[in-house]
């Protein structure tokens, strides 16, 4: 092997990152877990996260405390990509809905517009039968 083929090798590429000041949150709060992705305004992903990620296991990824632990994560790493302003989008029935909202606030961004997105059906599909306990 040459010097200059060395040389060549040594130099490490790196990514370049961008300023983004305006984002989007979507949070997706479902019975066993919470996740978190955070993206520009044309929809590419900045970072993301959830309550497992996070290091929680089992029933407690469904808790309030983990919603809002997930989401503190994703916020700073995006915080650190220059975001400030944010609109949430929020899906899902779980219990992470109104903390994920609680730590969005908590983290300093401003809020532009909340939208609900579950998707309810318009007498679509038949749902199944009634759970019974």
């Amino acid at each position: 092997m040459t010097i200059a083929s060395a040389q060549t090798k040594a130099t490490p590429k790196t990514k370049n990152k961008t300023m983004i000041p305006r984002g989007r949150v979507y949070v997706t709060a479902t019975f066993n877990n919470t996740l978190v992705s955070i993206t520009d305004e044309k929809g590419n992903t900045i970072c993301w996260g959830s309550s497992g990620a996070s290091g929680f296991k089992g029933a407690r990824k469904a808790t309030p405390f983990a919603g809002t632990t997930a989401v503190d994560a994703v916020v700073r790493k995006a915080q650190a990509r220059g975001l400030n302003e944010v609109e949430v989008y929020i899906k899902g029935p779980g219990a992470g809905r109104d903390a994920a909202l609680r730590a969005i606030r908590a983290a300093g961004l401003s809020i532009s517009q909340i939208a609900d997105v579950t998707p309810i059906p318009h007498n679509g599909c038949r749902p199944k039968k009634k759970r019974r306990v």
